[in-house]
């Protein structure tokens, strides 16, 4: 099967699509292993939220650095402390990953149906609603932040 795809009116070759299917994969995989071989509460070589730092509030993204290395060392309840949409960021990736893995092998990626525009939709309500909630200063909302 043959890839053909238009951006803006220019034909990318199917060779095109592949290769940056595999830097893609690959940049992904080179973020895992960068997260799970520095810890990022004692190394500096991670970038740490520029939000949280100029402003003392956590974004929905705070700590998932810190909880991709927990999770990647096998602490689940460590990697959900330090941020509790952890498993739904590691479908996401995990999805990502394996459809560019995919489509850089086989030339076809996995459908993107999960990521319909309702369920992206929904997806930013729930990171709006858990960076509000995780910022409140009383319990039990106190227990969000990372």
């Amino acid at each position: 099967m043959q890839i053909e795809q238009q951006i803006a009116g220019y034909n990318i070759s199917p060779i095109t699509v592949r290769l940056s299917a595999a830097v893609g994969a690959a940049v992904i995989a080179a973020g895992s292993v960068t997260v799970s071989y520095f810890d990022p509460s004692i190394a500096k070589v991670l970038p740490i939220c520029p939000l949280l730092s100029l402003t003392g509030f956590a974004c929905p993204g705070c700590g998932l650095t810190r909880g991709f290395h927990a999770l990647f060392h096998g602490d689940v309840l460590t990697a959900l402390d330090f941020n509790a949409l952890i498993p739904i960021w590691a479908l996401v990736l995990g999805y990502a990953f394996l459809s560019l893995v995919l489509l850089a092998v086989r030339g076809r990626e996995l459908p993107m149906l999960p990521f319909g525009p309702k369920v992206l939709f929904g997806f930013m309500i729930v990171l709006l609603l858990f960076g509000i909630l995780r910022n409140l200063p009383f319990y039990p909302f106190t227990i969000l932040f990372p």
